[in-house]
């Protein structure tokens, strides 16, 4: 097995999707979503970065993700507040794991602190962990870490940009 609990013997499908955000890639495995980047420069990049990370093959697939593209059409429209998707999270350490499964409880339009995030899972000083655990996130609105912000009530970081950390909360703040 490879360092992500990958054998190469596994198939990893993918899509595109056209998001308000942009060019969406979507990828996942028979046992769930692996991945979602919200902004990619093109399909190649996206293939290059996924048989990188998992060392398997991949194949496009858009009807294995017609379920993942419906609703996240749905909360790009403010008619979908809770993602009910199957979730492949073997790529993260266990405690990595432990803070994403934390990150799926919160809800629509809410906000909490990496301070609460970290007391959630039992560990209340492992803020900064929990952090860092967010920041590697490989699924973003479905495991929805931009609802993560600083304990003053500044925004904090996002991987994929603060612009679009905001255009997320604005979207569910107005919704």
């Amino acid at each position: 097995m490879s360092e992500n609990n990958f054998t190469s013997s596994e198939s990893i499908y993918y899509t595109l999707y056209s998001s308000p955000l942009g060019l969406t890639g979507i990828a996942g495995s028979e046992n769930g979503l692996l991945r979602i980047v919200l902004t990619l420069p093109d399909e190649s990049h996206f293939v290059a970065s996924l048989k990188n990370s998992f060392q398997c093959a991949c194949f496009k697939n858009p009807d294995f993700f017609e379920n993942v593209i419906k609703q996240l059409s749905l909360y790009f429209t403010g008619d979908l507040e809770k993602f009910d998707c199957q979730l492949d999270l073997r790529q993260g350490t266990p405690f990595q794991q432990k803070v994403w499964r934390q990150l799926t409880g919160i809800s629509y339009g809410k906000t909490i602190s990496y301070r609460t995030l970290a007391e959630g899972i039992g560990q209340p000083r492992a803020f900064r962990a929990v952090g860092n655990a967010n920041g590697k996130n490989p699924l973003p609105l479905i495991v929805p870490c931009h609802r993560v912000i600083q304990g003053n009530g500044s925004l904090g970081g996002y991987t994929g940009g603060l612009h679009i950390k905001r255009f997320l909360l604005d979207l569910e703040k107005n919704n």
